[in-house]
C-alpha cells in the first residue's frame, strides 16, 4: 500500500501506476500487484513535493523491489513490522522517505532548540508537525524545546515572512516541541541571531532585524550576550490559573504570544507542571504560557514556566518579559512612562535581564550559545512519528 498525505500526489501515483495499492484521505484502498515502478513513482513525487509523506507497505515478508538489481528504495529507510498489534500488518515492511537535514543545536539559558538551515526554502521545506515532534523527542530524537527553521524572507511564503520583505532578510519559522506553530520565542530568536552571525556572515556590530510571526525583532550583540527588542507589551487584564485544587489570580500579558503571570509564595507551589495549568479556554482558545513568579529582591524575581506546546522549560524569553511587565506594574510603574528600569529574572537555566525603556520598547538580554552541529537522518527517527 502506498499511502500519500497529499491528494494531488496521490492522484499522480494512481495515474502513473494504476496497478498500485494506493490509499489517500477520503479514498478507498485499491489492491493490485506491487511493482518497482510504483515505488519509484511514489518516491519521486514525495521528493519533489516536500509536503507529501510516503509510506510503502509490502505484502507478506517480501523485501523491497529492485530495478536492475538496485533497490528502488536506495536512500530510504525501512523496517519490518513484526511488533505490530494488527496481525494484517505484522511481517510487512514499512518504508519511509529519508531526508538528510543539516542542523545545529543551541540554547539560551538552557531553553534549547534545533535549528534547521533552509536559506532558499528548498533544503527543509514544509515542516510536518510529526517531524518536529520527533526531532524534539529527548529519547528518540535530538531533543529540544522547539525547532527554528532559518529561511530568507524572499524564499518563504508565510504571510509574516512576506510582510517583512524589505525590512528583514531572514525569517524565523518557529515550532513548539509538539509541532504546533508559534508566533515568537525570545530565547529562540537570540539563538537564531547567534547562528546568523556565526554561520551566515552577519555583522554583529550592526543591529539585525529578524522576521517572526510576532513581528520583526531587532537584535544587537555584545560578546556572548544577545539583546532583542521585544516591542510593545500588551496588558490585557486579569485572569486566573490553577494547578490541581489550587488557583491564583494572574496578569494577562501578550508579547506577540499569550502569557498568564501568577505570583506565588513558592515556586514549588506549581507542582511538577507535567500537565498544562488550568486556564480560561474562552480567553485562551489556543492555549497559554503560564509563569509562576516569586520575589527575590528589589527588581529581582524568579520564575518557572509551562510553555504551551512544549511543557515546562528551563527558560522562556517572552515569559521573562511578561513577568517583568507584571512585576513592574505591581511595583507602581506607569506603562506610559516606564522609565527604563531593568529587572533581573532568574530562570532554572540561568539569568535574563529585561529593560522596559519606553512604552513600545522592551529589551530582553541574555546569553545565546550554539553547542553542536551535524546531519539528521529523518529515516532513523521513531517509526510512525514523522507524519502530520
Amino acid at each position: 500500500m502506498v499511502g500519500i498525505k497529499n491528494t494531488a500526489a496521490s492522484q499522480v501515483v494512481q495515474q502513473n501506476s494504476p496497478s498500485a495499492v494506493v490509499s489517500w484521505t477520503g479514498t478507498k484502498t485499491r489492491s493490485a500487484a506491487q511493482s518497482a515502478q510504483v515505488a519509484s513513482t511514489a518516491l519521486s513525487i514525495s521528493r519533489s513535493a516536500r509536503d507529501a509523506v510516503v509510506v510503502v507497505m509490502f505484502r507478506g515478508s517480501q523485501r523491497p523491489p529492485t530495478v536492475g538489481g538496485i533497490s528502488a528504495f536506495s536512500g530510504v529507510g525501512f523496517s519490518r513490522l513484526d511488533s505490530e498489534d494488527d496481525p494484517a500488518r505484522r511481517g510487512r515492511y514499512a518504508v519511509g522517505v529519508r531526508q538528510r537535514l543539516a542542523f545545529l543545536k543551541g540554547h539560551g539559558t538552557e531553553n534549547d532548540f534545533v535549528l534547521l538551515p533552509d536559506p532558499d526554502g528548498t533544503q527543509v521545506g514544509a515542516l510536518a508537525p510529526g517531524l518536529v515532534a520527533a526531532i524534539c523527542d529527548r529519547r528518540a530524537g535530538i531533543g529540544a524545546d522547539g525547532v527554528l527553521r532559518a529561511v530568507r524572507t524572499a524564499c518563504d511564503d508565510d504571510p509574516a515572512s512576506v510582510a517583512a520583505r524589505g525590512e528583514a532578510e531572514w525569517f524565523m519559522d518557529y515550532r513548539n516541541a509538539d509541532g504546533s506553530v508559534s508566533e515568537m520565542c525570545g530565547n529562540g530568536v537570540r539563538v537564531f541571531g547567534r547562528y546568523l552571525v556565526d554561520h551566515r556572515g552577519v555583522d554583529p556590530a550592526v543591529p539585525l532585524p529578524v522576521a517572526t510571526r510576532g513581528g520583526t525583532k531587532v537584535l544587537t550583540f555584545d560578546g556572548s550576550a544577545v539583546s532583542v527588542d521585544m516591542g510593545v507589551p500588551e496588558l490585557l487584564g486579569e485572569t486566573k490559573v490553577s494547578v490541581g485544587h489550587r488557583s491564583w489570580p494572574a496578569v494577562h500579558v501578550s508579547m506577540g504570544n499569550p502569557h498568564a503571570v501568577a505570583f506565588v509564595d513558592s515556586l514549588a507551589d506549581a507542582g511538577r507542571l507535567v500537565e498544562p495549568p488550568g486556564h480560561d479556554h474562552g480567553e485562551y482558545p489556543d492555549g497559554v504560557n503560564v509563569e509562576f513568579v516569586v520575589r527575590r529582591g528589589e527588581r529581582h524575581v524568579a520564575m518557572r514556566v509551562h510553555e504551551r506546546g512544549s511543557g515546562e522549560t528551563r527558560s522562556c524569553g517572552t515569559g521573562a518579559c511578561a513577568v517583568m511587565v507584571a512585576a513592574a506594574l505591581a511595583d507602581g510603574a506607569d506603562p506610559q512612562q516606564p522609565s527604563g528600569t531593568t529587572y533581573q529574572v532568574d530562570v532554572p537555566g540561568g539569568r535574563l535581564d529585561v529593560t522596559w525603556s519606553t512604552p513600545d520598547r522592551l529589551v530582553l538580554t541574555g546569553p545565546a550559545v550554539l553547542v553542536a552541529d551535524g546531519t539528521l537522518d529523518t529515516g532513523r527517527l521513531r517509526a510512525g512519528s514523522t507524519g502530520s
